[in-house]
């Protein structure tokens, strides 16, 4: 599984970190980043989840 974060978009409603802390977290900036090691997308079915939860749609999941 591929995650990737638009920084772009990304506004740092920080749902994505609540949803699967696992993976995801907050920089320093207050944006949605990747929990070091997790690029694997361990956590698979909260992964997905805290991409629907991403209030702009700033999470890509691919398989």
């Amino acid at each position: 599984m591929d995650i990737a974060i638009d920084r772009d978009v990304c506004i740092g409603a920080g749902q994505c970190a609540l949803t699967a802390p696992g993976v995801f977290t907050q920089d320093d900036d207050g944006f949605g980043a990747l929990v070091r090691g997790s690029e694997d997308g361990a956590g698979g079915p909260l992964v997905r989840e805290a991409a629907r939860a991403c209030p702009v749609g700033a999470i890509e999941v691919a398989p």
